[in-house]
């Protein structure tokens, strides 16, 4: 067996956000970025990054509040929903937004200065979500940011009628034991008056690579 194959389960969750369960969560949230500009306009401020990639970018309703501060072409996302994609470029045609699977980006190493995920790691399956990860450190000269729902160890919850989709973990503390090159700049917690659901964010910051 190829052990560079996706397996089984996640085949199933790709295909479970990139089909019609994903087109409904496009539907659901088109509208759910409009009070986040101040803690993204924070991360700008912090990072002083100059290009950009958010792995699950959706809509775009996060990168459309770098793509005014960054320079033209430095904005880039990814997603794996069609339908999510299609809504983007039409709202952001200055963001380059293409498909890809989180797993496996299609972009050289260090290419940017700051790899984005928010509430998107939450619904990888174990087998997957170091992959993730590892591609996101991967394509970051810098930093890297995640905001997900925090426990203290692995909970996985119920998700609209289907099992193994969202899960609770310890994320920045899984950054930091398998990819040891990273140091935690900063964290906190962004709640539903801060135009988010209730998820903790972590900013970590790259020191020199082997």
């Amino acid at each position: 067996m190829d052990s560079s194959a996706p397996s089984s389960e996640t085949t199933r969750l790709e295909r479970l956000w990139g089909g019609a369960f994903g087109d409904e969560y496009v539907d659901r949230n088109v509208d759910a970025y409009d009070a986040r500009q101040a803690f993204l306009d924070q991360v700008v401020d912090v990072t002083a990054c100059r290009s950009v990639l958010e792995v699950g970018c959706n809509v775009g309703g996060n990168l459309r509040w770098f793509a005014p501060r960054l320079p033209a072409g430095s904005v880039h996302g990814v997603d794996i929903n069609e339908k999510a994609l299609a809504t983007l470029h039409r709202a952001l045609p200055a963001v380059n937004a293409l498909w890809s699977p989180a797993r496996d980006l299609p972009f050289r190493d260090r290419r940017f200065d700051l790899v984005l995920t928010m509430g998107v790691l939450i619904h990888q399956p174990d087998t997957t979500l170091p992959l993730v990860m590892g591609e996101m450190v991967r394509c970051s000269r810098r930093w890297v940011l995640c905001g997900e729902y925090y426990a203290p160890s692995t909970e996985e919850v119920a998700y609209r009628g289907h099992d193994g989709a969202l899960f609770r973990r310890n994320y920045g503390g899984l950054f930091a034991e398998l990819f040891p090159e990273l140091a935690l700049h900063s964290t906190g917690f962004l709640g539903r008056d801060d135009g988010w659901d209730d998820i903790t964010w972590w900013l970590f910051e790259l020191g020199p690579r082997r």
